[in-house]
């Protein structure tokens, strides 16, 4: 756990604003998941609603964690992008989860930096499967890096 107040406020605001996007994401891939048709659909729903599940696994983690440090865990999710044809769902699930990857870079470096090794691992569990997340739609897509 952070030694100092401040250290530990900052590491609440950075796993409130990671919490904020996964509480989108879930309400994201389960719009997707009722909302996709084409002849694609199949394949992809199950997925939508697989990965909603496991955003909904991180906003429960980082509730625990903010709790743990003294916090309040946000309940306001952020921006939500719904509609569209198969391929543009996905397209902006992969832009979400790009997102994700980055921030959650971001915030294992404070966490690191603070010396909040706990939180860190955390982060990086996380991370590591917003990354399969990602590899998941690029995949989907045909995208190779």
């Amino acid at each position: 756990m952070p030694k100092s107040d401040e250290s530990r406020k900052k590491i609440i605001d950075a796993l409130n604003i990671d919490r904020a996007y996964e509480l989108s994401a879930i309400i994201q891939y389960m719009g997707h998941h009722y909302e996709a048709e084409g002849i694609e659909s199949p394949a992809v729903i199950d997925i939508f609603k697989a990965t909603s599940m496991d955003e909904m696994k991180h906003a429960e983690k980082l509730g625990e964690r903010i709790v743990y440090l003294g916090g309040v865990p946000v309940q306001k999710p952020t921006e939500i992008k719904r509609g569209g044809d198969l391929k543009s769902m996905i397209k902006d699930d992969l832009e979400a989860e790009n997102g994700a990857i980055d921030r959650y870079k971001k915030h294992i470096k404070l966490c690191d930096e603070l010396g909040d090794s706990t939180t860190r691992l955390m982060l990086e569990e996380i991370l590591s499967q917003e990354e399969g997340h990602a590899d998941t739609w690029e995949t989907t897509l045909g995208i190779r890096k």
